[in-house]
């Protein structure tokens, strides 16, 4: 992975745990609306000095967790959102609040059940249960240390939300499981197709590498060669040019004649190497169909590409197939230049033109339509 990509995918990672940390925020804010309204009902042992330090003690622990997500030392940690740290700092809050309260306690249980579906998500089965259990018995701790004070007012009514309580985090402890085993599978499932997404993009380009290569010489064919000259022509910008060039191998009936299709089958492959090893990466060369073949340079001029077919031309003249004897391999060139808002079909049409022209001159050489221009 690339720095770049890392940085991009920890400041995304960093904007989802900061919104995750704004609804956590929210949830404090909202107990701590609902322990004012307990204030301001007398439903509240400690006074309203104590609840705003208390306010202002919470305010500076979730600080303190903005601060670690704002300057990124959240991302030294194994869990970078902090999500049990959170939840435990919030259970802590929650039941030395629920101490607080001489009545009307029980209303506020759901606030355990809210701090704790911030980890459904987010931790593992074991640990969500461990912060459910620690929810339970500090709760239950709570109201055993008021039976022992002899503070506690409805002991029934105590034990009914102990049970309560158990029933619940119970409940979530396995519906976390349940949640982290869907999430396992369906990480799973989506690697798995993603491995048969690579699969078949795999076997799509084979399949296309099969519909645009010739079977026989492994150059591209005719189909595939038009389809990627046309693109190259309306690409092309003024002031540029492209060599285009129709190949003819010389007296090829004749090799079939006298070694067999199997010989002529040699030529070809023989040329299409020549080929291969005389031109340059993204020149383009294609079998055009038989003993004919077709050549596309782009950005050259005209003695560059003249230079390219006549070096072309005189390898082929120097190669020997393997496994047969052939007296001469040769080949004519007819070539043509490309430029901006011209037609293939034209072009082509000139380069056909000259390399009739190269065979009744005598085959063995290259010709250019742009020669009948100067003439």
């Amino acid at each position: 992975m690339s720095l770049s990509h890392q940085r991009v995918t920890q400041h995304t990672l960093q904007r989802l745990l900061l919104k995750r940390f704004g609804m956590a925020t929210a949830t404090y804010a909202l107990t701590a609306l609902l322990c004012w309204i307990a204030v301001f009902n007398d439903l509240f042992r400690a006074s309203i000095p104590t609840v705003l330090l208390l306010t202002g003690l919470v305010i500076l622990g979730q600080a303190a967790f903005l601060g670690l997500f704002l300057t990124g030392q959240n991302l030294r940690f194994r869990d970078p959102s902090l999500t049990e740290a959170q939840v435990l700092v919030a259970l802590v809050w929650l039941t030395l609040l629920l101490g607080m309260f001489a009545n009307g306690r029980g209303a506020l249980l759901v606030i355990y059940v809210l701090i704790l579906l911030f980890a459904v998500f987010q931790l593992p089965p074991r640990v969500f249960a461990r912060c459910a259990v620690i929810a339970f018995f500090g709760f239950a701790g709570l109201n055993l240390y008021e039976a022992y004070q002899y503070r506690l007012a409805d002991p029934a009514l105590a034990i009914l939300q102990v049970s309560v309580l158990g029933g619940v985090m119970l409940w979530l402890s396995l519906f976390a499981s349940y949640v982290q085993a869907m999430r396992q599978r369906m990480r799973q499932r989506r690697f798995a197709l993603q491995a048969h997404q690579d699969t078949l993009r795999g076997m799509m380009r084979q399949l296309e590498d099969l519909v645009a290569t010739d079977e026989l010489t492994g150059l591209f064919n005719r189909r595939h060669f038009l389809r990627f000259a046309n693109v190259e022509l309306k690409n092309l910008r003024a002031g540029s040019q492209h060599g285009l060039a129709l190949i003819d191998l010389d007296h090829f009936k004749r090799v079939n004649d006298a070694h067999g299709h199997a010989a002529g089958d040699r030529v070809l492959q023989t040329f299409a190497t020549v080929a291969q090893t005389c031109l340059r990466d993204g020149d383009i060369i294609a079998r055009y169909g038989g003993e004919e073949f077709v050549l596309l340079l782009p950005n050259t001029k005209a003695d560059q590409f003249t230079a390219c077919c006549e070096r072309l031309r005189e390898a082929f003249n120097q190669a020997e197939p393997l496994g047969i004897k052939v007296d001469t391999l040769s080949l004519s060139v007819g070539m043509t230049l490309l430029t901006m808002h011209d037609d293939l079909d034209e072009a082509l049409q000139r380069a056909d033109q000259a390399l009739y022209r190269a065979k009744r001159n005598g085959r063995n050489r290259c010709a250019a339509a742009w020669e009948d221009v100067d003439a």
